[in-house]
């Protein structure tokens, strides 16, 4: 039976998820193939692009700019999409969302709904709220489709379904449409294009993310490699964008720097096979485009974070290159987190999000090997952020006590010269005796996580101030 797409590991249960993806013979060597693919491409992509670095410190520059005057630029939006013809909502949280999109598709008579990939409504669990509510909602991406039709959540930002090889697919596919397709990515498509197609057309509204939201102009743009995102836009007469307030950025002129690094970040392409840029409902004499356009403007907190030592980690424009990147995600996958947002910034902005007291295994599912940082196009300090949420995670006593006091002790310990010295003594003269090689194969109590899956290195036999000591004693 189907896992609940809404349905997430408990908080206390990020370790044996973790354990439980490891050891999945399927989900590793999909995994694998993401690490030969999309985090490769995004390297080169970089390394071809002339200037780079500079487009990336741009990039950050404009985000940092907009968050610092995001007031101003919503109120320059707004203004921008009422004079197109479109309607601006704004939602508080989460539950505000949904009874917008509600009362947006009740008020017309909406039966049916398309969806384009997005994240954000991943985030307010829209499609959950839709059905209970008696909507038929079908997501229109493909890897969101097959998701959707196994009953699961997103596993990536970018690459949804990146977690099942292309048999696992065959095998949703075939049972939940009745049919008999070889596992064969082309032949899968043909018959997700096949269902799909009707779906637009019975469609009486059609819902969609944006990639940036234009203040000038009052602009959604939207990015894909699919055309599924223009036919959710273009056929049904009601189009619904909900976005995050941090999406905005002032000018359309600045729109270019982020098309060339979101590309070559998520996916190594120079450019995405699809850029739509959308404003307001469908002009008089105009063929094309729906009769509506509603902008839901989503806060959820990015409000409170904006004002917080956390602000950079809205920076994020969803490339999804930090998880690509990631050692640890790159062996866990998604599922694990047990949040919408997975990865390093996932463990970021879930907690943030939802709670640290509820989510304290993210900030450490982290080397802070810094990879992630190297990778992010508008190179967010992720490692500083997630050291900023384990010092919160203590200071607000969301640890355990034992944790709490065994990290107590050890401060003190390392800022007692005295005791600083007894301690080193002990490990040189007792822990070097015990070891094989220099190397410990298993240390006791709680330290045992450690040598289960790597060696311990032991201390010298000699510590630094005895060879010291002994050096001025030769000199004498």
């Amino acid at each position: 039976m189907a896992t609940s797409p809404y349905a997430v590991h408990e908080h206390h249960e990020f370790v044996a998820a973790s354990r439980e993806a490891l050891n999945s013979t399927n989900l590793q060597t999909a995994l694998n193939r993401l690490g030969e693919t999309l985090a490769a491409g995004n390297r080169t992509a970089f390394e071809k692009l002339p200037g780079s670095a500079l487009l990336r410190d741009k990039a950050r520059a404009i985000k940092d700019h907009t968050l610092a005057h995001l007031d101003q630029y919503i109120e320059e939006l707004e203004r921008a999409v009422i004079a197109r013809g479109g309607q601006v909502h704004f939602a508080a949280d989460a539950t505000d969302a949904q009874q917008i999109v509600v009362s947006i598709a009740r008020q017309a008579g909406v039966k049916r709904i398309v969806k384009s990939k997005s994240m954000v409504t991943e985030e307010i669990h829209l499609n959950h709220h839709l059905e209970q509510q008696g909507f038929e909602v079908t997501e229109t991406d493909f890897g969101e489709y097959i998701i959707q039709l196994a009953g699961e959540r997103p596993s990536h930002l970018v690459a949804p379904v990146v977690h099942k090889t292309v048999e696992e697919v065959a095998e949703v596919m075939n049972r939940r449409l009745n049919s008999n397709t070889p596992a064969d990515a082309k032949a899968l498509a043909g018959l997700a294009r096949n269902k799909l197609r009707a779906k637009f057309f019975e469609s009486e509204m059609g819902i969609t993310g944006g990639n940036f939201l234009v203040a000038e102009t009052g602009t959604v743009v939207m990015i894909t490699n699919e055309g599924n995102g223009r036919l959710t836009t273009a056929v049904p007469p009601i189009h619904v964008a909900l976005v995050g307030i941090e999406k905005l950025i002032p000018k359309l002129s600045d729109l270019p720097i982020f098309l060339k690094v979101l590309a070559r970040a998520a996916t190594g392409q120079k450019m995405s096979i699809y850029t739509s840029i959308m404003t307001g409902p469908r002009r008089p004499g105009e063929a094309d485009g729906p009769k509506e356009f509603h902008l839901v403007l989503l806060d959820n907190g990015r409000t409170k974070i904006l004002g917080s030592p956390m602000r950079e980690s809205l920076f994020c424009i969803r490339c999804g290159a930090c998880l690509n990147a990631c050692p640890v995600y790159r062996k866990i996958g998604g599922h694990a987190y047990g949040g919408i947002y997975s990865g390093p910034i996932g463990a970021v902005l879930t907690p943030l999000f939802d709670g640290l007291k509820e989510n304290y295994h993210q900030p450490h599912a982290s080397s802070l090997c810094g990879a992630c940082q190297a990778a992010c196009p508008v190179k967010i300090q992720i490692p500083e952020l997630l050291v900023r949420n384990r010092a919160a995670m203590h200071d607000n006593h969301h640890v355990h006590w034992a944790e709490e006091r065994i990290y107590h002790l050890w401060s003190g310990w390392m800022r007692s010269p005295r005791w600083y010295g007894w301690l080193t003594w002990s490990a040189s003269r007792v822990l070097s005796k015990l070891a094989r090689s220099g190397w410990m194969k298993r240390l006791p109590g709680p330290l045992a996580g450690w040598t289960a899956s790597r060696d311990f290195p032991t201390p010298a036999a000699k510590r630094f101030r005895d060879l010291w000591r002994d050096g001025l004693a030769d000199e004498s």
